[in-house]
Order: structure tokens, then C-alpha cells, then sequence
């Protein structure tokens, strides 16, 4: 009976797990629309301290580097499983480590490296690199006021900051940058903004093209702007319009509306504004709205005279309190009140009072009394913001600063992204053409690539990028495109020098994912070019010359002939050239057809030229 029971309830766990997993399959999968920020004193919120530090990881900090899952401990990879990172992942596209300031033309300063001197940053991008997010560093202005208006000014000097900050990108294998030069906006005066914008979009622009001939992003994140012909006209130093068609990402710090004085982070209607006018001038996929992850809590007024043992600073006019808004609701708790919704501008706010009781300095009783007034956005305020996201089709949100919102907020994020994900794509790559995916050096074969939905029904006109990683690559490059056919295929026919992987990529739209085949490798086997006469005389002495390809230099060439079923040296070998090209002579004394080929070795390697006949008179 009790053997019977146990039966009964395996099943049932086993058909619960069945319908769990079935449910997961079926589940939408959401819409990639997160980024957000990491500064290097908040590694700690969104990536675990891993124990054992990789073993094929350099402590060097400008070191490009990979990691597997096998150079960790099992509890270190629970960890990494369990990190912000990991569990957000799948609504994320990249993120941005807030790790260097701009101090001079030809010096960027690592803050990392500053703020976590027992973490190696080699051991911090192993791990971001293994969440397959694009990494995009930010990079803040650390010049005083009106240096880098200055050097923006000088086209050499311009030149020279594009090139460190090129170096930073490649040197690292980052995925592109991204800027958030404030001191225009806040540290210079904005009657310099005039003379700064022109400059601001040369640099850009220069910025630009050395980014994307390696294929790299550029993103800008900027205070907001609104149209000029509006009577707010925001910080138009940054000059949208001029730099749209130049830049990849344009993040929109919508918050801090409200700073010197209590009032919304950043109403919503606000925010609509700037974004309206951002999607008026670039496409809106470029565009991503900021999301604060923190509250402000101002002193509004004082009553009293407060005793010494009360906290310092409490005055009108003090800087406000800042608090994450994953404390929000402990903090309301403490402040023993109940949040209201302020529809309005879509924030959450309260207000409360303190009360201090004791001495004076003079040791004379005292009290005093601090009103205070409380904004910060919760999850319903994210829900309304990730609603512009797909009002506007805009490329997504971004954090300040990852890992500071509740985790309401982000079922929230969750919720709107996975009721807006695009559909899928089934991108398949096949090699046609060639045999166990070898060719000869040059031979043309076919990359055949099929593009369907999850129905299996096909996508037609669709861009498709064809990649390309050679042997002595680590990365991928795109050597051309094509647009699928009413099929939902392509078929690109293709000439090789050298082995390489190939894969097919295509972006993402608002209605489709970004898709990417699996990779194929098409090893090319080398060639041998044959010149040589088809008739000789009997015990004259004939040349063949050729040329070996792809070209190896100081390569030992052999003329062979078969004779009784085996191949042997008919003569001395000689060597092939700096091009790989060679001349070697030999004589027959028999009369005959007679089959010939060439061998040349290199090191282990033997290439063989095909069979050849020679009539000898």
C-alpha cells in the first residue's frame, strides 16, 4: 500500500514537472529591450565575487578574454546563475559598465580599477562576457570646465581623443562605447553651447567612422531635449539631429527633473516629450528611454530649533536625501506612511515628519519638528514608461543603475517586454558544394541559408548579413549581404584562400528577433598549379614549374613518378619561392605515357598535385 502510494505521488511530481516544463516551452520569450548601467562601485549588486579566478584569465586589465563554465567550482557557477545578470539576461541586449573618465587627450582613467583593487577587471568582463551581453563601456568627462570644449575645438586634438578612445575599444575587444559627456550641459555655461555643438558633431561623426569600420557601437547618453521650435528647448549642446545618422544609441536620461526642489523624478509627460522629438529625427530603434532606480527625499520645512544629537544638514534648501527604490517600501515603512500614486506624473510620493527631542548646545531643552516630502518611481511607473517603449518602438530602457529597482519593477520590465517580444526566426546555414566541408584552394562553393518563422512559413525580404571568422581570427566580420527570397532563402555563392567559419546574422526589428545561425567551418585544402609540356623526348631533360596555393614560401618541392604501382622521386627537390612558386627539371629514358605529380612538404604538412600523364618519345 505504502510502495503504491509513493508511485502515486511520483507520478504526480513527475506530471507537474511534465506541465511545468511544457508551459515553459510554449512561453514567449521576451523582447530584448533592458540595458542599464554598472559604475564600478556597484559590480557587487549585479555580479557575484567568484572564488576561484579563471586560469586562462590575465590579471591585466586590457587583456581580451574568455571564460568556460568548467573553470569554475560548482558553487561558484550556482552563484553566477543565481547573479543579477543571469536572471535578467534574456530581457537584456548589453550593458555599460561605468567604468572610464576622459582626463586628457591621451588619458583615460580607469575608476575600476580604483574601486575594486582585490576584484581583477579581467576576471569582472570574464564573467559579463559569459552572459552573451554586448559590453559597452560608458565614459565620463573628468576635464574641468570648458577643457574638453576646448579640445573638441583643435582638430588635431579632436583626432588624437578618437584614436585613445578606439585603442580602449579594440585593445579591450569591447563592443563599442558609450559617452555621457555631462560637463557641456552642467559645467560649462550654456552661452558656450553655440560654439560647442558644431565641434561636438565633427567629433562624433570622426568617432563614428573609426567605430564602425570594426564594427563597433557608438551609443550617447544625454540629458533630455525637446524640439527647438518648443518653447522648453532642453540641452541642445548634444545637437540630436546632427548626430543621428552617426550614432548607434542615443539613451535618454529622462529623471532628475526634479532636484533643488521636491517634485517628480521625471514626469511622464515629460518624458514623452523628449522622446517624440528624438523619434522625429532618427529611427526610433536607436532611441532608449532612462529609467531611475532611485528616490529623492527633501526637507521641506523646520519648526524649532533641532538638539545636537539630531542628524546634521536639516535645513530648507539641503540637498535631498537619495534612496533606491528597492528600499522604497522599508523606507515608507519606517517613515510609518502609506505611498500615494500620483497619476499625474506617474510616481509614487509621501510626505511625513520628524520629530527630535533633546539638548541644546548650551544643554537647554529642545525639539523640533522636519517636514519632508518623498518622490521616486515604482513598478507601476516602470510599467507606464515600458509602454512608450512600444508606443514608440523605441530599441528599449536603460537602468540607472542596474540592480537598484525592486523586484516588482522588474516583473514589471518582465511583463511588458515578453506581451511586445517579437517573433522568432529559425535561421538555419548549410554549406553546399563541397564534400565532408572541404574545398580546394578556390574552388567556389554555396552558403545556403533558410529564414522561417516558428510556423515553419517563410520570411521573404529579409536582410541577411553573411559572417566570416578566419583561423587566425577571434572575432567575426561581415563580408556581405543578401536579402532573402520568397522562399525565405538565400543562396551566396562564395571563392576561399583560406579555412574559415562562416554564419548568418540578422538584426532585429520591432516585429522580428535578431537571428544567428549556428556557425559552419569550411576547411580549404591546397592547391597545386601545374605548367609543363605534354611531350618530351626520351633522356632530355623537361621543367615543370607551379605554384602552390595558398603561397608557402621555403616549401620542399618533388617530382614523382609511378612506376609498379608506387609513387617515387623522379629527381632532386628544390624549394618554392617567397611567392610560393617553384621550377624543377628531370629526364625520362623510358619511352612512354607516363604518370607524374608533385609533392611538396611542408614541415608535416604534404600537399599533392593531382596526376598528371607526360608522353615521353
Amino acid at each position: 500500500m505504502l510502495r503504491a502510494l509513493r508511485i502515486i505521488i511520483l507520478t504526480l511530481i513527475c506530471m507537474a514537472f511534465s506541465a511545468s516544463f511544457s508551459a515553459i516551452g510554449l512561453e514567449k520569450q521576451p523582447r530584448t529591450i533592458l540595458t542599464g548601467w554598472i559604475p564600478y562601485y556597484s559590480v557587487k549588486t549585479v555580479l557575484p565575487f567568484i572564488k576561484k579566478l579563471p586560469t586562462n584569465v590575465s590579471a591585466t586589465p586590457s587583456t581580451p578574454v574568455t571564460c568556460e563554465p568548467n573553470e569554475y567550482a560548482a558553487e561558484d557557477i550556482v552563484t553566477l546563475n543565481n547573479s543579477y545578470l543571469y536572471t535578467n539576461k534574456d530581457l537584456m541586449r548589453e550593458v555599460m559598465p561605468f567604468w572610464y573618465t576622459l582626463k586628457s587627450p591621451t588619458l583615460i582613467r580607469n575608476d575600476y580599477v580604483t574601486g575594486n583593487p582585490s576584484w581583477p577587471m579581467a576576471d569582472t568582463l570574464c564573467l559579463m562576457r559569459k552572459t552573451g551581453l554586448k559590453i559597452i563601456p560608458t565614459m565620463t568627462d573628468g576635464t574641468d570646465k570648458m577643457v574638453l570644449a576646448g579640445y573638441l575645438a583643435q582638430p588635431g586634438i579632436r583626432t588624437t581623443i578618437v584614436k585613445t578612445i578606439v585603442d580602449l575599444v579594440n585593445t579591450n575587444g569591447f563592443d563599442g562605447i558609450d559617452l555621457d559627456f555631462e560637463g557641456f550641459a552642467f559645467v560649462d555655461s550654456n552661452t558656450t553651447w553655440a560654439k560647442t555643438a558644431p565641434n561636438w558633431v565633427l567629433f562624433v561623426k570622426e568617432l563614428s567612422i573609426q567605430l564602425r569600420s570594426s564594427q563597433k557601437i557608438l551609443s550617447v547618453s544625454t540629458p533630455y531635449a525637446f524640439n527647438p521650435s518648443e518653447k522648453q528647448k532642453g540641452y541642445s549642446v548634444y545637437a540630436w539631429a546632427e548626430i543621428a545618422s552617426s550614432i548607434d544609441r542615443l539613451r535618454i536620461m529622462t529623471y532628475d527633473y526634479s532636484v533643488a526642489k521636491p517634485g517628480p523624478i521625471g514626469p511622464i509627460a515629460w518624458t514623452e516629450r523628449t522622446l517624440q522629438y528624438a523619434v522625429s529625427i532618427m529611427p526610433a530603434s536607436k532611441v532608449f528611454i532612462g529609467l531611475p532606480g532611485y528616490g529623492r527625499d527633501w526637507i521641506t520645512a523646520v519648526t524649532g530649533t533641532c538638539p545636537t544629537s539630531a542628524p546634521p544638514g536639516l535645513t530648507v534648501g539641503a540637498k535631498a536625501a537619495v534612496f533606491k527604490m528597492n528600499y522604497a517600501n522599508t523606507k515608507a515603512a519606517i517613515d510609518q506612511v502609506l505611498p500615494i500614486f500620483d497619476e499625474k506624473s506617474s510616481e509614487a510620493t509621501y510626505s511625513y515628519v520628524q520629530s527630535f527631542n533633546g539638548l541644546t548646545a548650551k544643554g537647554a531643552a529642545t525639539t523640533c519638528s522636519v517636514s519632508r516630502t518623498a518622490w521616486y518611481q515604482n513598478d507601476r511607473s516602470f510599467t507606464e514608461r515600458m509602454n512608450l517603449v512600444a508606443k514608440y518602438r523605441l530599441g528599449g530602457a536603460a537602468l540607472w543603475t542596474l540592480g537598484m529597482e525592486d523586484p516588482t519593477a522588474t516583473s514589471a520590465l518582465r511583463n511588458v517586454a515578453r506581451a511586445i517580444a517579437p517573433d522568432v526566426v529559425i535561421n538555419t546555414l548549410s554549406i553546399q558544394d563541397t564534400k565532408a566541408m572541404q574545398v580546394d584552394f578556390g574552388d567556389i562553393f554555396t552558403l545556403k541559408g533558410s529564414f522561417t518563422l516558428k510556423d515553419k512559413s517563410p520570411i521573404p525580404g529579409m536582410s541577411v548579413n553573411i559572417e566570416i571568422k578566419r583561423t587566425n581570427e577571434n572575432s567575426w566580420s561581415k563580408i556581405g549581404q543578401s536579402s532573402t527570397g520568397s522562399d525565405g532563402s538565400i543562396s551566396i555563392p562564395v571563392t576561399m584562400g583560406n579555412s574559415a567559419a562562416f554564419r548568418l546574422r540578422t538584426e532585429g526589428t520591432w516585429e522580428r528577433a535578431e537571428s544567428q545561425s549556428t556557425q559552419e567551418i569550411v576547411t580549404v585544402r591546397p592547391k597545386v598549379v601545374l605548367e609543363y609540356l605534354s611531350s618530351v623526348k626520351r633522356g632530355e631533360q623537361f621543367t615543370i614549374t607551379g605554384t602552390v596555393l595558398p603561397r608557402i614560401p621555403g616549401a620542399d618541392v618533388t617530382i614523382q613518378v609511378l612506376s609498379a604501382g608506387k609513387w617515387q622521386n623522379l629527381a632532386a627537390g628544390v624549394a618554392t619561392d617567397t611567392k610560393g612558386s617553384f621550377t624543377i627539371s628531370a629526364l625520362q629514358a623510358k619511352r612512354g605515357v607516363v604518370s607524374m605529380r608533385v609533392e611538396i612538404a611542408n614541415g608535416d604538412t604534404l600537399i599533392l598535385s593531382p596526376e598528371f600523364s607526360i608522353v615521353v618519345r
